[in-house]
């Protein structure tokens, strides 16, 4: 007798014994950005996991109205924080999202979109070659002439692209790190470092910061060319075997380093779960799961070590927004505060609604962009109510659109990794730079 249909198939789907650990207490409610924005049970993290549950049951099919509901899913984390029965929501929403990628026919609209931002993203000689082109059209003028006469409102998504997209001239977008750079001064250990493939382009000053202050602190860094991606994008929106490809590629060209160490969110997120996506695999399961024990934020490793370079000071009064995939899903929140707070004059801000997401999100911010507007509105006065005049956040999908809502607001304050605070102490106050 055949199996009656089920709306997921039998690849991965989300797991029985972790959606039950759901008890529908309601204490995620008020840390889920879409419920708070639209108060539908739907689009909470506990309706979500109901439609989670439904797919497995005999005689479901995926629908459009349940794909709306988990693609309005942030994937921020907050409740995996909030929840007080350890639901492992991280889990549950990455094989779902594959589900629909793989079960649920997309729009034609829908897949050009997506593959457009796949086939870019991720691949950083395509994102250095763009560079050059986004820096004349801002310089042009351009981007003015149409922000002033509203030619984009009938097209969120290319308001928001033209909105986040980051001014980095060619030189900037082209330059690389030594493969190797020694520790200074006694050795503390050997280290290999990701470059990442938005940040190496749009960020590179940011990658610069990190293997100086890693190094200023007694660490031999390693930042091989490849890979060109973790992964992380792919494996947060359901393109799974994407993510399997550059994870299996991340992982070999980093093992037998002491750490791993990253210092963007949505990657040290992504490859900490490198684990449960390789699962399944015989060949990479063990190797994925030493892996993951490896990998290190950047202000992780910092924080588990006393400071070996003397700190001078950074007269700044700086707010600290917390990166989801670095506060919730890694639950690395202590630690960048005690390395600001470490910075003498440095004065750190600490802004309300610090768990509700800026809108970011890995990709949401292009394929959702109305909700991701709200919210990084929000976020934006939230920060600049501290008083701050400057912001600290790890993760550069939260620097575009912090900055680019905070000039919004007419307050364009500039917007810092810690690592570049950190390199500005330890230097002497070197200027940082700031996009845009």
């Amino acid at each position: 007798m055949a199996t009656e249909q089920r709306a997921w198939d039998e690849r991965k789907p989300p797991e029985l014994d972790l959606i039950e650990d759901c008890v529908h207490c309601g204490f995620c409610l008020p840390t889920c950005p879409t419920y708070d924005l639209w108060g539908d049970e739907m689009d909470s993290p506990r309706g979500r996991i109901v439609l989670m549950r439904l797919g497995l049951e005999e005689g479901s099919e995926v629908t459009p109205t349940m794909v709306e509901h988990l693609d309005n899913c942030l994937g921020c984390m907050a409740c995996v924080t909030a929840c007080p029965s350890g639901v492992q929501y991280d889990k549950l929403i990455e094989d779902t999202r594959a589900q629909v990628e793989r079960n649920h026919p997309r729009t034609p609209k829908e897949r050009l979109l997506r593959r457009l931002l796949f086939e870019t993203f991720p691949h950083p000689g395509r994102l250095r070659a763009a560079a050059p082109l986004l820096a004349a059209y801002r310089r042009s003028g351009l981007s003015r002439v149409i922000a002033r006469r509203g030619l984009l409102d009938r097209f969120p998504t290319l308001r928001t692209f033209e909105q986040l997209a980051p001014d980095v001239g060619a030189r900037a977008a082209v330059r690389r790190l030594p493969e190797m750079t020694p520790a200074r001064g006694a050795r503390r250990g050997r280290v290999g470092f990701l470059q990442g493939c938005v940040q190496r382009v749009f960020f590179g000053d940011v990658n610069a910061a990190t293997v100086a202050v890693l190094s200023a602190e007694g660490f031999e860094v390693h930042a091989p060319r490849l890979p060109r991606c973790c992964g992380a994008l792919q494996l947060h929106a359901g393109e799974q075997d994407g993510a399997v490809a550059l994870a299996k590629a991340t992982i070999e060209a980093f093992e037998g380093f002491d750490h791993v160490v990253v210092n963007a969110a949505g990657c040290g997120s992504a490859m900490k779960d490198y684990a449960h996506l390789l699962r399944d695999d015989p060949a990479w399961a063990d190797r994925a799961e030493a892996f993951t024990t490896r990998v290190r934020d950047v202000s992780e490793l910092l924080a588990e070590h006393e400071p070996a370079a003397p700190r001078g000071p950074v007269a700044k009064r700086v707010a600290y927004h917390d990166a989801c995939h670095l506060a919730h899903a890694q639950g690395v929140r202590s630690q960048p505060r005690e390395l600001l707070r470490g910075i003498p004059e440095l004065e750190l801000l600490e802004p309300d609604e610090w768990e509700i997401c800026c809108g970011s999100a890995g990709i949401y911010n292009l394929v959702k962009p109305e909700a991701a507007d709200e919210l990084g509105r929000r976020k934006a006065a939230n920060l600049l109510a501290t008083g701050a005049d400057a912001i600290a956040a790890g993760n550069p999908g939260c620097t575009l659109q912090l900055t680019a809502h905070l000039e919004r607001q007419g307050r364009p304050l500039p917007v810092f990794h810690p690592v570049e605070l950190l390199r500005m102490s330890i230097e002497g106050g070197a200027n940082g730079h700031h996009r845009r």
